[in-house]
């Protein structure tokens, strides 16, 4: 099992970056970095790329709305280049309050696309002439569009692989299918082993049913937070805030897969109730009502023993890199946790 780690994009970024070498050093396998309406991500990764040597460097995640699909592709093998063939190219979707209202782009049909994306890109990878005419994106632009000028063309560079890795954030059922049909990872969110395969079990058989062989077995990478200890269960607290933004702020009302997710779950009254405290202003009141045990296990917060058990739970159900967010008061102690669950997870 891979340990990986995010790199917050609100800050300390340049400081953070300084501490990943002791990340590595301990056995950090993979570093995410993501991108909301934020930084751009990917000269954080470039900067990454400088000053790691073994660590894998992934995009956690790139909207697919927000580049084209050509550029997408060439920016994964630029990342790739400078990285040594280090770099993963996770996308997704995002949503439509972020693509809409920061990008001005419309939110449109994200599983095709997302399909037609990935298409792209690996034949730009394999260094083919890109021609490819789907319903969402033309490459080149058909006749009677634009000057008429256009032609088939092949990146100039020689990737350093014919096929980085792609890795689909997903949570509904249609977009995890697809992930697990065309990508080599899945990233879902507030993960739950206990309950990730009546979730998303049919999803990931029929997606697996026509899933290439080339493509090898699906990378299942799972968020968790990470403290060890006897006197650590308070720290489930600061997850709270989190959890509620996403099942409470991010989307309308029957426009939040995250509030449809908690629902799946089997939090029905606690999704609704957090999504009305939550978009009526009352952020903390909407916090106090996220189920403690939705923290609990989706999380690796507790007494070394417990969070073997729980490490062991998320091997069983299928995960396969742990995306931790150790919690750790000072770098010391952060550092010592990502030594501890490397050793844990084996």
């Amino acid at each position: 099992m891979r340990i990986g780690m995010a790199i917050n994009y609100s800050g300390g970024f340049k400081e953070t970056v300084a501490e990943l070498a002791d990340y590595e050093k301990a056995g950090l396998d993979i570093v995410f970095v993501a991108e909301a309406y934020s930084f751009d991500a990917v000269s954080q990764m470039g900067y990454i790329a400088a000053k790691t040597e073994r660590l894998q460097i992934a995009s956690g995640i790139l909207p697919i709305y927000s580049r084209t699909p050509t550029l997408l592709a060439m920016t994964a093998a630029g990342l790739d280049f400078v990285s040594d063939g280090r770099f993963t190219l996770g996308i997704g979707a995002s949503g439509p309050q972020v693509i809409e209202g920061f990008h001005g782009v419309p939110y449109t049909a994200p599983l095709a696309r997302t399909r037609e994306v990935i298409e792209i890109c690996r034949q730009v990878w394999r260094r083919e002439r890109v021609e490819h005419q789907g319903r969402h994106y033309q490459v080149p632009l058909p006749p009677g569009q634009g000057t008429g000028l256009g032609k088939a063309l092949k990146i100039i560079n020689h990737p350093v692989r014919p096929r980085i890795p792609i890795v689909v954030a997903a949570i509904g059922p249609k977009n995890v299918e697809l992930a697990a049909e065309l990508a080599e990872g899945w990233e879902p969110i507030f993960y739950v082993p206990e309950k990730a395969g009546d979730v998303w079990g049919e999803a990931l058989a029929a997606g697996k049913a026509a899933r290439d062989p080339e493509l090898g077995e699906l990378d299942v990478i799972a968020q968790a937070s990470l403290a060890i200890g006897d006197d650590v269960s308070g720290l489930l607290e600061f997850g709270r805030p989190m959890a509620a933004l996403y099942i409470g702020g991010m989307g309308a009302k029957g426009k939040n897969f995250y509030n449809d997710l908690a629902r799946r779950y089997g939090y029905e009254k606690e999704a609704e109730e957090i999504q009305d405290l939550y978009l009526a202003g009352k952020k903390d009141e909407a916090a106090a009502k996220v189920p403690t045990e939705l923290l609990e296990k989706q999380s690796l917060i507790g007494s070394e023993g417990f969070v073997r058990d729980r490490v062991q739970a998320f091997k069983e159900s299928g995960v396969t890199t742990l995306n931790v967010a150790p919690l750790g008061r000072t770098h010391e102690e952060r550092v010592r946790l990502i030594e501890q669950i490397k050793e844990i997870a084996g």
